[in-house]
Order: structure tokens, then sequence, then C-alpha cells
């Protein structure tokens, strides 16, 4: 083997390992990916979302890289063990896909983390099982100082500071209304969609619960960004 056929070799498998590298290196899959809300929902979006809580100017970054309208909330001191200070609001008067009402003031994180909700699973989940599009969703709310289950003891819920929201109904393009309370049970293309947008709930947020979990759920999910390490409770 001459040595200008071994330089040719070595150019070629320098460019292999290169292209692998590039390759490697944007795919969203890798867990050192930076996270971007353009694409897909990988193994580690999850992982990659909680560490927005130590990093609120990356999570703004974030929403202005999707040219999502959002408003920083200022500062709630609740107490030792409730507020916030990465509060924000998701604007209702952006040519969004869907509005929240009342408007959706949660953490950063769960702001993210709804904005790739919508994105990717919710209006997917409305036009295969309702032949339609979802305009509005009505919550219960994010913050609320309290503990799980609003007992007296337990430790405090996700809610005490703004990094929980729960999903009642979903308002359709066509004047229909699906709601958690009416048509979970109802075995039809209804609960079809709101199963699936749980399931999809479950590929973004740490924790996402339904009425399959318990009695206190039958009316809502709720969906929460709690430091789990990456990883998911899903019921």
């Amino acid at each position: 083997m001459n040595i200008s056929f071994r330089a040719v070799l070595l150019v070629i498998a320098l460019a292999l390992v290169l292209r692998g590298y590039e390759w490697v290196s944007r795919d969203y899959r890798m867990p050192w990916t930076p996270l971007s809300l353009a694409a897909p929902i990988g193994p580690f979006t999850t992982r990659k979302i909680g560490a927005l809580a130590d990093d609120t100017p990356r999570c703004h970054q974030l929403l202005e890289e999707a040219a999502i309208d959002y408003s920083p909330l200022p500062p709630v001191d609740g107490g030792p063990r409730c507020g916030y200070d990465n509060g924000v609001t998701l604007a209702q008067d952006q040519p969004r896909d869907i509005a929240y009402s009342p408007a959706a003031k949660t953490s950063c994180p769960v702001a993210v983390s709804l904005v790739l909700w919508e994105k990717q699973i919710v209006n997917a989940a409305a036009r295969e099982h309702l032949g339609t599009t979802v305009e509005a969703i009505t919550t219960f709310g994010s913050y609320s100082c309290r503990r799980i289950g609003g007992g007296q003891s337990g430790n405090y819920s996700e809610h005490a500071t703004a990094n929980a929201i729960d999903i009642a109904a979903f308002r359709l393009a066509d004047g229909r209304t699906v709601s958690v309370a009416g048509h979970w049970d109802a075995d039809d293309e209804r609960s079809r969609f709101l199963k699936e947008v749980r399931d999809g709930g479950c590929e973004i947020f740490a924790t996402t619960l339904s009425p399959d979990y318990n009695k206190a759920h039958a009316d809502h999910l709720h969906f929460d960004q709690a430091r789990r390490g990456g990883s998911h409770y899903c019921r």
C-alpha cells in the first residue's frame, strides 16, 4: 500500500469521524444536546427541562427562540416552603395555537413544557381523534401554597412553587368542549383524545396524574416538573 493511498484512507476515515461527531453532537436524543422547542421530544427532554429550574435566563431564552410571547412574573414570597422567583405567564393575545383560561401563570420550566405539549401532542391528538384543533384549555390553576392532597401534614405540593398545573378541559375549534370529568370514561373519541394527551404529557413532565391515579384527580390532569433526575411518574 503506497503512501498516497494511505493518505486517502486517512482523510476518508477522518471525514467519517467528523461526520459522526457532527451527527451525535446535534442529535436531539443525546443528553448533551441543548434543548430546543423545535426539536422532537426525546428520552432526555424531561431532564433538560428540569435543568431550567436552575437557569431562568436560559428558560426565558428558549421561549424567545420559539417566538413565544410571555411575561416574567414578580417573585412571590410565600414563606419557607411556598412561593417562586421564576414565574412567567404565557400571553393570551398572541397568534399561538392555544390559549389558557385562566391564563397560565407557572414556573418557567412548566411553561416550556406546556409549549412542547401544545405543539407536539395536543393538536395532533385533536386532529386524529376529533377531526379539529384545540383553541383553549381550561385549567384549575398553578400556584397554591399547600401540601399534597391539601392536608395538614406531609410534603408540600409542586403547586406550592408554581411548578405544576392542573388541566380540566379543552375547548375545540368546532365549539365542542372535552372535559376530564365528563369524558375520561366515555369510551369514545373524546376519551381516546384525553388519554393520548395524558400519555404525551408523560413524555414531557416529571409527574403526570390522571383519573387513573385516584379520585382526587377525577376531574383534571396534573402535570409538574418535580426534581426526579429526568425520570417520570405517570398514572
